[in-house]
């Protein structure tokens, strides 16, 4: 007994030690990832280090339903096989000891970590969502910082383009200045050329105010003011100045967007409140549906019917009025049945705007389900997808016996890509309702866990999956069996033909 706690003690220093490594470089990595995706949110706009900051926890947080499977996978795989590599763990089968047992105590830590995984996603993993898109829709309104360079053209400004060619590193004065404002439009653009010019700010921080100095400004004249003034031989207007102002909008402060528009997305709900929304919804589209249904069988959308209650039942012949609508059709006249057909062509679009518009309504509930049912599975998908890690990583470690960051690294890679494309696909077909909701998310799950239990009962059975003599010698004896089997197929059919042709001469 003594001994079996020693060994679980062994296997848990291992074991932890390398998780919260690996779990360290897979959250880097992923978080680099993730920077690089919005690298034009926060470059150049003159952030402070504690909004940089609080994107960067936030991202953390996004990132780890990634990073912990991956991590689980990676350390698991390392650990076992540093002890296979290094005999420890043959010698604890020599000792009595299952692979199994061995397994026990990081079964059980990678157990709570499932647990902790999803109550992570649960309850840390929404608000963090929310107040990361909250934050990057406000550094999207950020206008980035006002640093105008020196022989170049300067973008920052929406619809404005200036150039420098000098300036004045002491009291910031432009000299040659050149500003092109496309606000109004491309073919109604201006150009604006002035010898000097200072930048301030307004007080509010909002707007830009350029004060220029002897210079002229040349702009495109709309068709309007061309034939406001009646003339089409000047196709511009031209203004010299000796001092003048433009204000431009640039707000260089940093506004919060409001998170409150954000709690009804389905990023930012736990299980609680993305099951109410989902019954909520349901019920909600159900009604709709019934009031269409309704509203169709009151028009008589399906032709000659009565409703009694919520039941249509078909006019018998004998309810219907005397006379024939074909016959009454054709004892129109020529304006009448083109009165007619008009009036049924105008009816007959009603009724199909109608229905696509009530289609579209309804698509919009059954949209708004799916997004939720999705982020609903998702969350314990990704508890699972823990377990199921481990119990491929643990085994295949144990069968290749091979440690450190090598061979490791590689097959964990590619099992991580292989379950991260089923996972994606199953995300994209549940989206796009082509299967259900709980079929897409579990795909990646229900794929992975006969791998799992598979590569489990290789390594429990002490068997040779990656050994390449192994493989050749089963190749050998499954060729060697196949001559046998074929040479007395052999022997039997020239048996069969020489006793056949002496039955013919006898």
């Amino acid at each position: 007994m003594r001994l079996v706690k020693r060994i679980d003690i062994y296997m848990l220093r291992n074991f932890l030690g390398l998780f919260l490594a690996t779990l360290f470089i897979c959250i880097f990595i992923l978080l680099m990832q993730f920077v690089w995706m919005h690298v034009q949110d926060l470059v150049g706009k003159g952030l402070a280090l504690t909004v940089l900051a609080e994107f960067f926890v936030y991202a953390v947080a996004t990132v780890v339903p990634l990073a912990l499977p991956l991590a689980i996978l990676l350390s698991s795989l390392i650990s076992f096989g540093n002890l296979g590599e290094k005999f420890e763990l043959t010698a604890m089968k020599a000792a009595g000891i299952s692979l199994f047992r061995i397994m026990r105590p990081l079964t059980i830590s990678i157990a709570f970590i499932a647990v902790g995984a999803f109550f992570f996603s649960n309850n840390v993993l929404p608000k963090a969502q929310m107040k990361l898109w909250a934050l990057i829709f406000s550094l999207r309104q950020k206008s980035p910082e006002l640093s105008i360079p020196v022989g170049e053209f300067y973008g920052g400004i929406d619809g404005i383009n200036i150039y420098v060619r000098q300036k004045d590193p002491v009291d910031g004065t432009l000299y040659n200045v050149m500003i092109y404002d496309y606000t109004n439009g491309f073919h109604n653009s201006s150009v604006t050329v002035a010898d000097t010019g200072r930048l301030y700010f307004t007080e509010d921080k909002k707007y830009l105010l350029l004060r220029l100095y002897s210079g002229e400004s040349f702009e495109n004249l709309s068709k309007k003011e061309q034939q406001a003034t009646g003339t089409t031989s000047i196709p511009y207007r031209r203004e010299t100045f000796s001092m003048k102002q433009v204000l431009l909008d640039f707000d260089s402060e940093f506004s919060r967007y409001d998170e409150s528009v954000l709690e009804d997305q389905h990023v930012s709900k736990n299980v609680v409140e993305l099951v109410h929304s989902i019954d909520s919804v349901q019920r909600s589209a159900e009604e709709q549906s019934h009031a269409q249904s309704t509203q169709m069988v009151a028009n008589h959308y399906f032709g000659r019917e009565r409703k009694e209650g919520r039941v249509l039942i078909p006019v018998e012949p004998q309810e219907r009025r005397a006379y024939d609508p074909e016959e009454l059709f054709r004892n129109m006249t020529t304006e009448q049945k083109l009165s007619a057909m008009r009036v049924a062509r105008e009816r007959a679009q009603n009724y199909r705007d109608q229905i696509d518009y009530n289609a579209i309504l309804l698509d919009d509930s059954q949209r708004y389900i799916r997004r939720h049912e999705i982020e609903l599975y998702r969350k314990f998908t990704l508890a699972f997808a823990c377990l199921i890690f481990f119990f491929i990583g643990a085994p295949l470690g144990a069968i290749i016996r091979k440690g450190g960051l090598g061979a490791p690294v590689v097959i964990s890679v590619v099992l991580f890509i292989i379950y991260y494309i089923i996972d994606n696909t199953g995300y994209k077909m549940a989206r796009e309702a082509i299967w259900p909701c709980w079929t897409g998310m579990w795909l990646s799950s229900f794929v992975l866990l006969p791998i799992g239990i598979f590569l489990t009962y290789k390594a429990a059975t002490d068997s040779a999956l990656f050994n390449p003599e192994a493989w050749l010698r089963e190749y050998e004896r499954i060729k060697k069996e196949t001559k046998q089997k074929y040479e007395h197929y052999s022997r039997s059919l020239r048996g069969f033909s020489f006793g056949k042709i002496r039955h013919r001469r006898g």
